[in-house]
């Protein structure tokens, strides 16, 4: 592994406070923003890093507290390490704080990722060290990637970020997951392609997470955007909506008091803006027929609802209850 060099502290510190203090930088400029938070707000010298680490009780009190997540990523980051690691990147899981709880990195590697402070423990947020991938991320609610220069602090110029948030099923941030390099050679298209896997991965988790919560659920799968998460709706027996992700959340305007209320999911069917939820569970409904050889009966178990609601779903949906030709024949 070929670490970075790090430039000379004063260009870059006179860089970040020349951008941080321009009111048109920070007005056009999501970077310039950020310094200026860690300037300004936090009141962080871009040329004075440190390492800020938590300690051992501590980071012990974090990692149950986000056991449920990690037991959901577990095979999901040894995947995405497998993918990026032969490259000098490491995987880290954070807490919505920042810590670094969870971490996969190869041996040849582990030295200087701790000589870079990314490691188990330590404190990666906006507060803590300025502008970097997880922190930053943290604070915006979204995938980016920060290369190099554009860290806050001179001492973490050497890497690049490329990170990614996870959302509970509660709409709440719970994690971030990030992937670093130290090397040298890690060009800008190479972390934006590496990013577009750090997102992917960072859906995945919060769909585990997700079934994992609601086991007794049917879970129900929107169409999405590229970055919003996964749109998932868990529906109960009764047909009532018990869980919506963040993303499902947004697309269906549900709140928190309808969700804790337990929205029949017919009202968000027929709701405005709700053709991809529908054609979501068409497609269900349908496949159980299809299974079923057209018994709406056998359908309704397979889906775990009543033979009623399946009718109710099937007239608003338009579906007939003799499957199509295609689906007999592939049942033949």
């Amino acid at each position: 592994m070929r670490p970075a060099q790090t430039p000379t502290g004063g260009d870059h510190g006179e860089t970040v406070r020349a951008a941080a203090l321009s009111g048109s930088d920070v007005a056009r400029s999501r970077l310039a923003a950020s310094w200026r938070r860690s300037l300004v707000h936090h009141r962080l010298d871009p040329d004075a890093g440190a390492s800020h680490r938590v300690e051992a009780v501590n980071l012990r009190a974090r990692k149950q507290a986000l056991a449920p997540v990690e037991h959901a990523a577990r095979s999901l980051l040894d995947r995405l390490h497998a993918a990026v690691g032969q490259t000098g990147c490491a995987v880290l899981l954070t807490d919505a704080d920042g810590v670094i709880v969870d971490q996969r990195v190869r041996d040849s590697c582990a030295e200087a990722f701790d000589a870079a402070d990314l490691t188990l423990g330590a404190d990666w947020s906006e507060a803590a060290q300025g502008t970097n991938g997880i922190g930053t991320c943290i604070v915006e609610r979204r995938p980016l990637t920060v290369h190099r220069d554009q860290h806050f602090q001179t001492r973490n110029t050497v890497m690049s970020c490329m990170d990614a948030p996870i959302f509970d099923p509660h709409g709440r941030l719970a994690a971030v997951l990030d992937v670093s390099s130290c090397r040298s050679d890690l060009t800008a298209p190479v972390a934006r392609i590496i990013a577009m896997g750090v997102s992917d991965t960072a859906r995945q988790i919060e769909t585990e997470l997700f079934r994992a919560t609601f086991p007794g659920a049917r879970i129900v799968m929107g169409d999405r955007q590229p970055g919003d998460g996964a749109v998932l709706l868990a529906i109960d027996p009764d047909d009532l909506i018990v869980g919506a992700t963040r993303a499902a959340r947004a697309a269906f305007g549900l709140s928190a008091t309808e969700l804790k209320a337990q929205v029949p999911a017919g009202d968000v069917l027929s709701g405005s803006g709700s053709a991809d939820l529908g054609k979501a569970m068409r497609g269900e409904i349908q496949r159980a027929l299809s299974r079923a050889r057209g018994n709406a009966a056998a359908a309704a178990r397979d889906l775990g609802i009543g033979r009623a609601t399946l009718y109710r779903h099937m007239k608003r949906l338009e579906i007939s209850r003799e499957p199509t030709r295609a689906a007999k024949a592939s049942h033949r």
